[in-house]
């Protein structure tokens, strides 16, 4: 009997876009043979939709068409590690159930999703899922305590320092001169729990600084500010596993990365944005020296490692070239189409690696399941509310 494999994707982020691509080509790449997908839409409103067109791209042209013909849903454990999903509101007369789910494969992007939100529901149902679990989700989603992680770990990081949205409000020529002081310029400025680029500026002077953090925090409460590497190289790889095993993928090199890249670089290179990640301008495999390409492959999985981060990740790296010196900049956990395009030129076809992610959720689940979340006790036996002071101390 086939696997039934919830795709969820979509949600209340400015990554929603991107998430349908990468899940559609999700959808498309899973193993029919071994894999029923079942396509699970969440509205920028965080509704649950699914229909029989759900899994085709061309039908996202109309959202609100798109709604109507399908089904709002609602999902509640079976006790068994499953999740029924059924329709709701629910129907009066007939049927209300339309799949039981036996896996869960989060293919989100940005803030309420990929940052432990739809990980925790996930966990509340009792659904074996794909991905990093919830603490692995909102450590990575915060680019300052990755960051502050991954510098205790010894693992090279650019220096960095976060502005709070009410200090900025508050004092804002003083946090200026502060930094003037600390980095000088160009800086980097970008909101602290964002991907795609998205509200990330370079800023070469005091007046694009300004500018920059009122754009950042138009999309966070608190923004990371980085010094700027001058002579840059960005060089991305991927790290599939977890805690136990984890390999790196092929390096790539994003073209035209002297600069940031933009959410436009990334996704809508050559109008292909169908492709997603897929379609962005890059050399794969990196022209890197060998010796290079194994510090930066061996960096992504210690990297992946330390932040707990299960199945497929994508740890981002920029390479000073005036310093010869490597710095992690940040981990993808659900990078954009999975990154199965780094993976692809090492032997690993997309639909096996999908099949390893869900291998490990399952893996993942059956150790859970090995441990106890009750306590036997008789507290209750003689409990009321007449006692003095709080029940927990």
């Amino acid at each position: 009997m086939k696997i039934q494999v919830g795709v969820f994707f979509g949600g209340r982020s400015v990554e929603h876009e991107v998430s349908i691509i990468s899940a559609m080509q999700v959808c498309a790449a899973l193993d029919r043979e071994k894999y029923t997908p079942v396509p699970v839409y969440i509205t920028k409103q965080g509704l649950f939709y699914t229909g029989p067109s759900y899994g085709d791209i061309a039908a996202y042209r109309d959202i609100p068409a798109l709604l109507a013909a399908g089904s709002g849903v609602t999902l509640t454990p079976d006790g068994a590690g499953r999740a029924v999903l059924s329709r709701w509101p629910a129907r009066r007369l007939g049927g209300n159930e339309i799949a039981v789910l036996d896996a869960a494969l989060p293919v989100v992007h940005g803030t309420n999703a990929e940052d432990g939100t739809l990980q925790g529901y996930l966990e509340m149902l009792g659904l074996p899922y794909a991905g990093p679990d919830v603490l692995s989700s909102a450590v990575c989603m915060d680019k300052a305590v990755s960051k502050s992680l991954l510098a205790t770990a010894g693992i090279p990081v650019l220096p960095g320092c976060t502005w709070t949205d009410t200090a900025w409000g508050a004092r804002p020529d003083a946090l200026m001169d502060e930094l003037a002081l600390r980095f000088g310029f160009p800086v980097v400025v970008k909101p602290v729990n964002l991907g795609s680029s998205v509200g990330v500026t370079r800023a070469a002077d005091r007046a694009a600084l300004r500018a920059a953090a009122d754009l950042a925090f138009q999309f966070a409460p608190k923004v990371l500010i980085e010094p700027a590497v001058v002579r840059l190289r960005e060089i991305n790889c991927a790290v599939l596993g977890d805690a136990g095993a984890a390999r790196a993928s092929a390096c790539e090199e994003p073209l035209g990365a002297g600069g940031i890249l933009s959410y436009g670089d990334k996704y809508l290179s050559g109008g292909e944005a169908d492709k997603g990640m897929g379609g962005a301008a890059r050399r794969v495999p990196a022209d890197l020296a060998p010796a290079l390409r194994d510090h930066i492959q061996a960096l992504g999985v210690h990297t992946f490692q330390t932040l707990g981060c299960q199945g497929v990740a994508r740890v981002d790296f920029l390479l000073d070239c005036d310093k010869n010196q490597v710095y992690v900049n940040e981990i993808n956990t659900i990078p954009g189409s999975l990154a199965f395009y780094l993976w692809e030129p090492v032997g690993l076809s997309f639909g096996a690696l999908l099949d390893e992610m869900l291998s490990l959720a399952f893996k993942r689940h059956r150790q859970r399941a090995a441990l106890s979340f009750t306590y036997e006790s008789n507290i209750l036996a003689g409990a009321g509310l007449g006692a003095k002071g709080g029940a927990k101390r």
